[in-house]
C-alpha cells in the first residue's frame, strides 16, 4: 500500500458530499487500517476565545477539521522545536504533541496562525474507504505545500478548484 499521508486532497466537481464541496484537506494519517486528515480551508464559525474552556485566549480562528468527534480539537503545526510531542507528517509540519503547551505559545502569540492550524473534529475513513473515494474521482491529489496546509486567505484556494 501507498501512503499517501502528508498530501492534499481537494474535493472534485463530481464529490456528491455537500459537506466536502470545495474542501481542502491535508492527509495525516494512511494505512491499513484507514485514514485521517483535516479540511484545512472551512474556518469554524467561532473562534479559540468564544469557546468556555478558552475564554482567556486570543481571537484565534478555529476550523472545521471534519463531521468526526467535533467534541474535541486537534491541531497541525510547524513548530516542533517549540511543541513537544508531534508526530512529523512531512517536511516541517506535525500533528499533535503537547497541546497546553501550544496554547500557551498560542496566547502569548510566539506562535502564529502561519504555523498553527486548530481543528473541530476531522475526517476518517476506514479501511479502503478514501481508496474508493480516489478511485471514483471524488478527490484529487496533490503535493503538500505548507502554503497551502497553513494559508489563511480564503481566495487562495479557489485557484485550486
Amino acid at each position: 500500500m501507498n501512503s499517501i499521508a502528508g498530501k492534499i486532497l481537494i474535493s472534485s466537481p463530481s464529490m456528491d458530499d455537500a459537506y466536502f464541496n470545495k474542501s481542502v484537506l491535508f492527509i495525516t494519517e494512511h494505512n491499513e487500517q484507514g485514514a485521517m486528515a483535516f479540511v484545512v480551508n472551512k474556518i469554524f464559525e467561532r473562534p479559540l476565545n468564544q469557546l468556555m474552556e478558552f475564554s482567556n485566549s486570543p481571537a484565534f480562528a478555529l476550523y472545521n477539521g471534519g463531521p468526526v468527534d467535533t467534541a474535541h480539537l486537534f491541531f497541525i503545526h510547524r513548530s516542533n522545536g517549540l511543541i513537544p510531542g508531534g508526530t512529523k507528517i512531512i517536511g516541517d509540519i506535525y500533528f499533535g504533541g503537547d497541546f497546553k503547551e501550544a496554547i500557551k505559545l498560542v496566547n502569548n502569540k510566539t506562535i502564529t496562525a502561519s504555523a498553527i492550524k486548530i481543528f473541530v473534529g476531522y475526517c476518517g475513513w476506514d479501511t479502503m474507504e478514501l481508496e474508493a473515494e480516489l478511485a471514483e474521482g471524488s478527490w484529487n491529489s496533490i503535493d503538500a505545500d505548507g502554503d497551502i496546509v497553513f494559508g489563511e486567505d480564503p481566495w487562495q484556494f479557489e485557484k485550486l478548484f
